[in-house]
């Protein structure tokens, strides 16, 4: 630990409904000298974190964020990252306390580069594994993305309708009762032999 900052230190603590880490957690930030301690209870999933939030609006630079563990400020490896870089273009240090993560030294600054390479091993993994589940489920013929507007049977009509019947693409769309660009989009899909 650095003692060397001059800001003030803040504490962080999170529990979910299924957590027993409050005490622990505030124990430990008490320890850590926190001039003040921050905290959201019941929170977990996509679940606002106010405690965070008006946190987050207090710190100012030279300041030290203390929490007990990473996993405790983002859910994700990357939005924790995000943070972090966050914090250090505001002046704002980092500390994990069971970690023995300090941002205001080296070693710490080295661990969360560390992380940042994790982060990014963690994201081409997501995206490999996404196209390939979007590939598979292309090969069971199941259409990705939200439902067309209009069907086959309604785009080779709308079609007909233009090529044989001399009608125009506005009135086309109002007959099919969708705007002239998706009828545009669907056509130019269907003429090429891709809509399906």
């Amino acid at each position: 630990m650095n003692k060397n900052n001059i800001g003030k230190r803040f504490g962080y603590f999170r529990v979910s409904d299924n957590e027993q880490h409050e005490d622990l957690q505030l124990d430990a930030l008490q320890k850590a000298s926190c001039d003040a301690i921050y905290g959201d209870h019941g929170v977990s999933g996509v679940v606002r974190r106010k405690g965070l939030e008006k946190l987050l609006k207090e710190l100012k630079k030279g300041d030290t964020l203390v929490i007990w563990k990473l996993d405790r400020l983002g859910r994700t490896t990357i939005q924790l990252l995000l943070l972090i870089e966050e914090f250090k273009k505001q002046g704002i240090h980092l500390m994990s306390l069971t970690q023995n993560i300090d941002t205001s030294t080296p070693e710490g600054r080295l661990a969360v580069t560390q992380l940042a390479s994790f982060a990014e091993y963690e994201r081409g993994i997501i995206s490999v594994r996404t196209k390939a589940g979007m590939a598979a489920a292309k090969r069971r013929g199941i259409h990705l993305g939200r439902s067309k507007k209009l069907s086959l049977d309604e785009i080779a009509h709308a079609d007909r309708m233009i090529r044989l019947r001399g009608k125009t693409k506005v009135s086309t769309a109002k007959f099919f009762n969708v705007s002239t660009v998706t009828l545009w989009r669907c056509l130019k899909i269907y003429r090429a032999g891709e809509y399906f």
